[in-house]
C-alpha cells in the first residue's frame, strides 16, 4: 500500500523509513523542492492550496496522513472527499489554533494554565489585569519552536508585547512555574484500540527541546497515569486514527496541559533506537490499520537533538552507543538539523556515553 503524507521534512522522512520496513511505500508533499523526505521517498512539490497537487496525493495514495499540524485544514477535508485521511481533518484544525486547543482541553476537563482569547490592545489590557503578570502573549496559529510567543513580566512589557505580535488573533496564558515538563505519546487504531509509550522527561532551551527521556527518575508511576487517562480523553472525543501528542508542564506533582501535535513527535524520537516499536512504525501500522506494536523501551537511552549544526560524522561515530539521524538538512540557527540516540546496556553506562554526547552536540549547537 501506499500512504500519502501532507508534509516532507524530517519526521514525513522517518515515516518513509518506516514504512519501507514494513514493505510499504511512501509519496510526500510539500511546497520545498529541496524538502528532506525527497532524499527517501517521492516528492510532489506543490502548494497546500492547490487542487491539483493534492488530487495527485490522493491519487496515488491509499490513505493520507501528515507531518505537519500547519498544513491547511482545508487541504485535509478536500482530500478526505476523496481518500481516508488519519488522523481526522479536525484534530488537524484544532491543533492549529491555540484557543480552540485550550476550548477543546477545557471541554474535556484537561486542566490548563488559565488563558483568555485576546483581539486588541484593550483587549489584551483587560486580560492582563485578569490573569496577571507574568503572562506569555501566543499568536493562535503559526507558533512552534518558542516563535510567535512573547513573555510579559512587567507591565511596561505589554506594549511592546503588542506591537510584536498584535497583527494576528492572540491568546495570553499564565505563566506556569512548573518544575519539569514532560510529553505523553499515544496511538490508537481504527479499532479504538491504544498503545501508549512511557511518559518522556523533556528539556528545553528557548522553546526549542533539546533533551528527552523516557523512564527518567522523576516520572513516577502517578503522573504517567494521569497521563494516560487524560490523553485517552482526546483520543476517544476525536475518535483518532494514528499518534498523538500531549505536552504538559509538572507543577507540584500534577499535570498542565501546554499543547498537542496530531501527529509523530520530536521528544518520540527516542523509540526509533530504545522501544520495541518505534512512534513511526506504529502510526504507520494505526494509518494502514494494522496490529500495533509494543511500546516498551528495550534499553537506556536519551535522545539529543542537534540544533543549528551537527557534529561531524566522524566524531560522532567514534563514541560508542550513539546512534546517528542526520536528516539532510542544511545547518542555520535555531533548525533542527539531526538527532543521536544515546543508549547503554545499564543506567551507569548511559550517564557515562552522554557525557561525550553532550559536549559533541553542544560544541555543534548555532542558536
Amino acid at each position: 500500500m501506499t500512504i500519502s503524507v501532507l508534509g516532507g521534512g524530517q519526521l514525513g522522512r522517518m515515516l518513509a523509513l518506516a514504512a519501507y520496513r514494513l514493505g510499504e511505500r511512501v509519496v510526500l508533499l510539500d511546497p520545498n523542492p529541496e524538502s528532506c523526505g525527497g532524499h527517501v521517498a517521492p516528492l510532489v512539490v506543490g502548494r497546500w492550496e492547490d487542487a491539483g497537487p493534492l488530487a495527485e496525493l490522493a491519487r496515488r495514495g491509499d490513505v493520507v496522513t501528515f507531518e505537519f499540524e500547519n498544513v491547511p485544514d482545508a487541504a485535509a477535508r478536500f482530500l478526505a472527499d476523496r481518500v481516508a485521511v488519519a488522523p481526522p481533518p479536525e484534530a488537524l484544525a484544532i491543533a492549529q489554533d491555540r484557543l480552540r486547543e485550550k476550548q477543546l482541553f477545557t471541554q474535556l476537563n484537561i486542566p490548563t494554565p488559565p488563558y483568555r482569547a485576546v483581539d486588541s490592545h484593550q483587549g489584551l489590557q483587560d486580560a492582563v489585569a485578569e490573569i496577571g503578570l507574568p503572562a506569555v502573549l501566543k499568536t493562535r496559529r503559526f507558533g512552534y519552536d518558542g516563535k510567535g510567543q512573547h513573555v510579559m513580566r512587567t507591565l511596561a512589557d505589554v506594549d511592546a508585547a503588542w506591537l510584536a505580535l498584535g497583527a494576528t488573533p492572540l491568546l495570553l496564558e499564565a505563566w506556569v512555574p512548573f518544575d519539569f515538563e514532560v510529553s505523553a505519546i499515544a496511538v490508537r487504531d481504527r479499532a479504538g484500540a491504544v498503545v501508549r509509550y512511557p511518559l518522556i522527561y523533556n528539556q528545553h532551551v528557548d522553546g526549542i527541546l533539546r533533551e528527552s527521556r523516557p523512564g527518567h527518575p522523576r516520572v513516577d508511576e502517578a503522573l504517567s497515569a494521569a497521563a494516560a487517562t487524560l490523553i485517552d480523553r482526546v483520543l476517544t472525543h476525536l475518535d483518532y486514527v494514528g499518534a498523538l501528542t500531549l505536552e504538559f508542564f509538572v507543577v507540584n506533582g500534577a499535570l498542565l496541559v501546554n499543547e498537542m501535535a496530531p501527529r509523530v513527535h520530536n521528544s518520540g524520537h527516542y523509540s526509533i533506537d530504545g522501544a520495541q516499536t518505534s512512534q513511526f512504525e506504529n502510526h504507520v501500522r494505526a494509518v494502514l490499520d494494522l496490529p500495533l506494536g509494543g511500546t516498551e523501551t528495550v534499553m537506556p537511552c536519551v535522545m539529543l537533538n542537534c540544533i543549528g549544526g551537527m557534529p561531524t560524522l566522524a566524531a560522532l561515530c567514534a563514541l560508542p552507543g550513539v546512534r546517528i539521524h542526520a536528516y539532510g538538512k542544511r545547518g542555520s540557527p535555531g533548525r533542527k538539523i539531526g538527532h543521536i540516540t544515546v543508549v547503554g546496556a545499564t543506567e551507569a553506562q548511559l550517564q557515562e556515553r552522554l557525557v561525550a554526547a553532550r559536549q559533541l552536540v553542544d560544541a555543534a549547537t548555532v542558536v
